[in-house]
Formats: C-alpha cells, sequence, structure tokens
C-alpha cells in the first residue's frame, strides 16, 4: 500500500535521508494516478534529500524484491532527479 526509501551509510550503520509515502510532503501532492507514480515521485524525493546532502552516487539494494514495477519505479524516479547506481 505503501513505499519507503532509505540513504543507509553502511560504514556507520546511519540512515543519511529517507522519504515515503506517509510522509505530509508526499500526501499533499495531487492524486497520483496509480502506486507507480507515487513509487516514482518517493524517488525523486530521496534522491534531492540525498543530493542536498553530498551523496551523488548509491548502491541499490531491493531488499530481494523483484526489479519492476513501484520497485524499478524508486530506482527511476532517484536517476532522474540525479542520483548514480
Amino acid at each position: 500500500m505503501h513505499i519507503y526509501a532509505q540513504v543507509i551509510d553502511d560504514s556507520k550503520g546511519q540512515t543519511i535521508v529517507a522519504a515515503s509515502t506517509y510522509e505530509k510532503e508526499v500526501k499533499g501532492q495531487p492524486k497520483f494516478e496509480n502506486k507507480v507514480a507515487a513509487a516514482e515521485f518517493v524517488g525523486k524525493l530521496v534522491a534531492e534529500r540525498a543530493l542536498g546532502k553530498g551523496v551523488t552516487k548509491i548502491v541499490f539494494d531491493r531488499n530481494g524484491f523483484l526489479y519492476h514495477g513501484r520497485v524499478k519505479a524508486v530506482s527511476e524516479g532517484a536517476r532522474k532527479a540525479g542520483l548514480e547506481f
């Protein structure tokens, strides 16, 4: 029903930035046409926040989920916003 994304520094075990469909910033948007569109927006949002913290390159860990649908939309949104995978 909802999706979230995080950028984590594995060496320190700290979350640098995060975004999800639970946030007011996402819920305040006009209604998304489907869950894939919402997932792409979350990807863009997490990328913008990461770039703001100086993170430009990441490794995408899909945690065992297949790379299609909403998982793919999150990564595409992040790429469009400027993150390198």
